[in-house]
């Protein structure tokens, strides 16, 4: 049973629901605050994955190349009209009190959440380990930290946040049931290499969180499709070659 999938998707739905009713309690400076700090944490998740990388050409290759793919897709343009899509049909319902927020502003963080969400080499990880083992530590572990993310993007997104738990679920519960066919076909370095791309991914949304530099994080996605096969043939084809 996926239990941490189940437990990561409720604690996004709960933030997002407590956020958007407590968004007009809580300062504008705290809210900017703690986004700072997620920020922060999203950059030293990221960077504690990158220290694993065992084969820094093949992912810094993969790296590219995806990014290269999913601009050339428009991956993140997909994604920014989803996620504004997403927040006409929640309009709808439930009308969203801010409007401090311009457009652009909205897009850009709803964009930042939904890579944190969906496309962390943790999430991702987490959801093969769990299908694979049935240790559930990597995603109840994650489920804290995207509790209380949910809880204070909602407070200026509104409850567009929660939405976000139906693709992400869907998503890492496919991973789930797929890792019985991914996992024995991986080694210890091509997931190391896996986690430290995903570490590439959580460096940039960090800085999207911190408005320092809007990384194109959604069309670096097709990365971490390429990761693991590129891992796979420097090991096998290109490291013989060169020692």
């Amino acid at each position: 049973m996926p239990t941490g999938i189940i437990m990561n998707a409720l604690a996004i739905v709960i933030g997002g629901v407590a956020g958007a009713f407590a968004g007009d309690r809580l300062s504008k400076e705290f809210k900017e605050n703690i986004e700072m700090i997620f920020g922060l944490c999203s950059m030293a998740m990221g960077i504690s994955s990158i220290v694993l990388m065992e084969n820094m050409p093949a992912v810094i290759f993969a790296v590219i190349i995806g990014t290269g793919i999913g601009l050339m897709m428009h991956l993140g343009e997909w994604i920014n009209k989803g996620g504004i899509g997403m927040q006409r049909m929640i309009s709808k319902v439930v009308k969203n009190k801010n409007t401090s927020m311009s457009e652009e502003e909205f897009t850009s963080t709803l964009v930042t959440i939904i890579v944190v969400f969906c496309a962390s080499g943790t999430g991702i990880y987490g959801s093969i380990v769990s299908g694979m083992s049935g240790d559930h530590t990597i995603m109840i572990t994650k489920s804290i930290l995207d509790l209380f993310t949910a809880l204070i993007f909602a407070c200026s997104l509104g409850l567009v946040v929660s939405v976000i738990a139906i693709p992400q679920f869907i998503l890492f519960f496919i991973l789930f049931l797929a890792a019985g066919l991914i996992f024995p076909l991986t080694t210890p370095a091509m997931i190391n290499d896996f986690k430290a791309c995903g570490g590439f991914l959580m460096i940039g949304a960090g800085f999207r969180m911190i408005k320092v530099k809007m990384f194109p994080t959604a069309d670096m996605i097709p990365s971490m499709i390429l990761v693991m096969p590129i891992s796979y043939l420097w090991t096998a084809c290109i490291v013989p070659l060169v020692s």
